[in-house]
């Protein structure tokens, strides 16, 4: 027997899964317990382990592999959490980290912050100038060295570096990524005076030209590795402890996992790895159900994430913003609000309802918990309008207190409104449906999909509450939620499902038509990269696959397309395919007729992606068949709920999850209790058990 687990630690609460790969499948819940977020970790791998009647120690020794995602490292730089680092590049080009391209003053800035010119600023910098020091050096752009490392002037620095308490360096030199060897001579360096340095290359981390996302995206990753190295350090001894037999895998943003011992090295992979959790699993999923367009949902306890599966592939992007810098990150295209189940409902000056981003978190979270907290949250209006039940959350072991959330909701939002608690709470719960509504807009719709074509798969502790309704705000009339053991740790499932996936990059600019020859060698150099590092992993591989694509753009323009050549030898004609491949995606992307092909076409990054395809492929088990479509033995009763504020509260089917088998349907409204979740069936629609024992949520046709 051998299982593999994923775990899932958001800021609220930490999910898990395990799977033994013959249909068993089981989930787990216990809340985050920052900062040291490896005790939730350890409790939640316990409530697997009293799920399977087994010692945590024999689990653990019969565990394959453990997939993690955490937002910790992505939390430490949004937050700006992070330790001073030191920087070190080439003379003349420190200033780059603050001049920033001009893009520091608009990149992830909202169309309203962009119209307020006067307040923007570039007053978010990564490094303190005292801590970003240059050296004499100089590569060119074809990686000729024309003026030779100051291996002295590389000594004075890291000294001065380490005299001003900097225990982390990040060094990012001009063209590196043409030629390594400066920089590699100045790790060699700085380990000769301190071997406990953290160092990190932009040549190994970033290769990719231009400058300044490049030395953001060096100066990230080595602002959050030391943490990270610390943390999963912690984490595998303390499992290690316990008899874990397998490796400990991190899940990175580009949707695979990658052995812990790795991470660290090129930390801002991970920084999206909790998101794309849930991407993953609905991949996996839509292959069992058929369906390949699907819009990832995931309603935590603090964010509210969106992802999107195109033709049975996750859309894929190969930058993201952080504090207003772009960073160099293939990843899943995840996006995101503060909008989970413990987003604060807030009045602005104007006295207009808000709800999020800041969240009540685990600690002290939302009032009704009765663990501190005084500010009411979409949990304490759900726990108000009847949707979540007054004994608790997890079965009862997460108590509820009603007369709290009414208090924090009378004191914060109804009074001064002059709402009723239960009109407040009924006007918190519509802004969130809307609020989240408009995120799936803006992730479909702006990528020139048509959300009627797309299946909304809703998943998270608090998602299922709300999904019929905010898939309605963007037309989509088919929602699935999926239950049956994975329930709100789906993204957790879509760990334990995820593959060892590496990818390695090289710029190396040109224009068309391109030397098949050199594209040859550069995908050469990069396929042996990512198989050396998947060598690495400790892991027995049933298949490898290699991708490759090259980032093209049209000459004098910034917009790059990643567009996919085919393995084996190239000639002129497939590197010419790809061209065309280009411009029709291109097209695509930013309309008919947009492209110029007489200016030219231009390859600028290299890419290979590798998959390490595991033997495990975690499957939903099937559920037992009902007898009939008559739900009635699953009924638990009914109580007054209010799913809308025009209609207030009705009487409303309550449904007890373990009683509902494939095939029953219920009529909404309705509300089924999950162990983990509570799902709402909104008025006008129809809910249908499948096979797997997921719900699928239909628009009545009338």
């Amino acid at each position: 027997m051998a299982y593999v687990i994923g775990v899932d630690v958001g800021g609220t609460f930490t999910d898990a899964v395990l799977d033994d790969g013959n249909g068993l499948v089981v989930a787990g819940k216990a809340p985050s317990t920052p900062p040291d977020y490896s005790e939730g970790v350890m409790d939640v791998l316990a409530v697997l382990a009293e799920q399977l009647g087994r010692p945590l120690d024999d689990m653990l020794a019969d565990t394959h592999h453990i997939a993690h995602g955490t937002t910790s490292s992505l939390n430490a730089l949004v937050m700006n959490k992070v330790p001073d680092v030191g920087f070190l590049t080439t003379k003349g080009h420190r200033d780059s980290i603050y001049i920033m391209n001009v893009e520091g003053r608009y990149l992830g800035r909202s169309p309203e912050q962009l119209q307020n010119v006067m307040a923007q600023s570039k007053s978010h910098g990564l490094v303190d100038k005292r801590h970003a020091l240059e050296v004499t050096e100089r590569v060119d752009r074809d990686g000729r060295v024309i003026v030779n490392l100051d291996e002295d002037e590389v000594r004075a620095a890291v000294r001065t570096l380490l005299d001003q308490g900097i225990s982390a360096i990040a060094v990012s030199l001009l063209w590196s990524f043409r030629n390594p060897t400066h920089e590699q001579r100045i790790r060699d360096i700085v380990h000769e005076i301190d071997p406990t340095v953290f160092v990190s290359l932009s040549s190994e981390v970033s290769p990719r030209i231009r400058e300044f996302a490049r030395n953001a995206t060096t100066i990230m990753s080595t602002q959050i590795g030391p943490g990270l190295r610390d943390y999963l350090g912690e984490l595998e001894g303390r499992l290690r402890e316990h008899q874990l037999a397998g490796p400990l895998l991190v899940m990175q943003s580009n949707g695979g996992a990658v052995a812990a011992s790795e991470a660290p090295g090129n930390a801002i992979s991970t920084v999206g790895s909790v998101l794309t959790g849930g991407v993953v699993g609905s991949v996996s999923l839509g292959r069992q159900l058929g369906h390949d367009n699907i819009i990832a949902t995931d309603a935590g306890g603090t964010t509210f994430l969106v992802g999107l599966v195109v033709d049975g592939e996750p859309v894929r992007s190969s930058t993201t913003i952080i504090n207003h810098h772009p960073i160099n990150v293939p990843t899943l295209e995840v996006h995101a609000i503060g909008a989970g189940g413990g987003a604060i409902a807030w009045l602005d000056a104007g006295g207009n309802l808000q709800i999020g981003p800041h969240s009540a978190q685990a600690v002290p979270g939302p009032a009704c918990y009765g663990q501190g907290g005084t500010e009411p949250t979409n949990t304490d209006a759900n726990l108000v309008l009847g949707i979540l039940p007054e004994r608790g959350l997890l079965g009862g072991r997460k108590a509820l207190d009603i007369t709290k959330a009414r208090e924090a909701i009378r004191t914060r939002i109804a009074e001064p409104l002059g709402l009723s608690v239960e009109d407040a709470a009924a006007a918190i719960y519509a802004v969130q449906n809307a609020q989240t509504g408009d995120l799936l807009r803006k992730t479909v719709v702006e990528a020139g999909h048509d959300p009627r074509n797309f299946i909304v798969y809703a998943f998270g502790g608090s998602g299922p509450a709300h999904c019929g309704l905010y898939a309605q705000e963007i037309g989509a009339s088919r929602v699935v939620v999926p239950l049956g053991q994975v329930a709100s740790a789906f993204s957790a499932y879509g760990l334990a499902s995820s593959d060892i996936v590496l990818a390695k990059e090289l710029s190396d600019p040109a224009a068309m038509p391109l030397d098949p020859a050199r594209v040859e060698q550069n995908f050469k150099v990069l396929e042996e990269q990512v198989r050396d590092q998947l060598d690495r992993q400790g892991l027995h591989f049933a298949s490898i696959v290699m991708e490759r694509e090259i980032d093209m753009r049209y000459t004098m323009q910034l917009a790059e397309v990643a567009t996919p050549l085919p393995d084996g030898s190239l000639t002129s004609t497939e590197i010419a395919d790809a061209a065309e491949a280009f411009e029709k995606k291109y097209a695509d992307l930013y309309g008919k007729d947009s492209g110029f092909r007489e200016a030219g076409i231009q390859a600028i990054t290299y890419r290979v992606r590798g998959t390490g395809v595991l033997p495990f492929s975690p499957e939903l088990p099937e559920l037992a068949v009902a007898d009939s479509a008559d739900p009635s033995d699953a009924h638990v009763g009914m109580r007054k709920v209010c799913l809308d504020g025009r209609r207030g509260f009705v009487d409303t089917d309550i449904y007890d999850y373990a009683g509902l088998r494939a095939g029953h349907v219920i009529a909404g409204p309705a509300v089924i209790e999950v162990p983990t979740t509570t799902v709402v069936i909104p008025h006008d629609t129809t809910g249908e058990i499948d096979r797997l024992g997921n719900l699928t949520i239909t628009v009545d046709q009338a």
